[in-house]
């Protein structure tokens, strides 16, 4: 059993959190987590880099001068890659670079950087956020209370949080997401993960929280 420490805003315990490990994954594979984040990062790749070849470049396709004769090498039009101005050899199109993993893959991918993040003690628990109105400061000092400022913060949520959202988002890598939402790239690239018992209740599949 992984037990965790439940805190509020200010970062005094309020109680414990507790789960088996196995109702994420039954271990963390590196290989599938590898995998994961390649198909992000491939996906995230524009793709839109463009270079003439010598059929988009500016000028005559006459031969330069005739083949034989001139006691010079043969040549084509002004227009070959081995002339100034000329255009690519290999020239590079537009190309989609993405693709996709398995559904049920990517979904045991996100649950072992969950539990990765347990293992090697980068996740707080916290009861809830109390945002009111959306205001920085409150969540800046939240974080330094927590022992997490200045570090890469993902902010995992049961639900969607304007006021929270408003209030980080002038944080530097600081990020905030809905557990609906969380995916192995985000829960990777990111050094520490503050998570609320809702949020983690709803990525268990548990009606209430646990608590002693």
């Amino acid at each position: 059993m992984i037990s965790v420490s439940i805190r509020d805003m200010a970062g005094i315990e309020s109680g414990s959190y507790e789960f088996d490990p196995a109702e994420l994954a039954a271990g963390v594979s590196r290989q599938l987590l590898h995998d994961a984040v390649v198909m992000y990062e491939a996906n995230r790749r524009v793709g839109t880099v463009r270079t003439k070849s010598r059929g988009m470049v500016r000028g005559s396709t006459k031969k330069l001068y005739r083949q034989k004769g001139t006691g010079r090498a043969r040549a084509g039009s002004a227009r070959g890659p081995v002339r100034r101005g000329g255009g690519h050899a290999f020239a590079k199109k537009p190309r989609d670079y993405s693709y996709r993993m398995p559904r049920k893959s990517l979904q045991l991918a996100t649950k072992m950087a969950l539990l990765s993040k347990f293992q090697d003690d980068q996740a707080i628990m916290l009861s809830q956020w109390d945002c009111s109105e959306p205001k920085t400061k409150v969540v800046a000092q939240s974080l330094k209370s927590l022992g997490v400022a200045g570090t890469s913060v993902l902010l995992a949520t049961d639900c969607l949080d304007p006021n929270l959202w408003r209030s980080a988002r002038n944080i530097q890598d600081v990020r905030v997401m809905p557990a609906a939402d969380l995916n192995a790239w985000d829960l990777l690239r990111h050094r520490n993960l503050v998570v609320t018992v809702a949020a983690m209740d709803q990525l268990l599949g548990r009606s209430s929280a646990t608590t002693a």
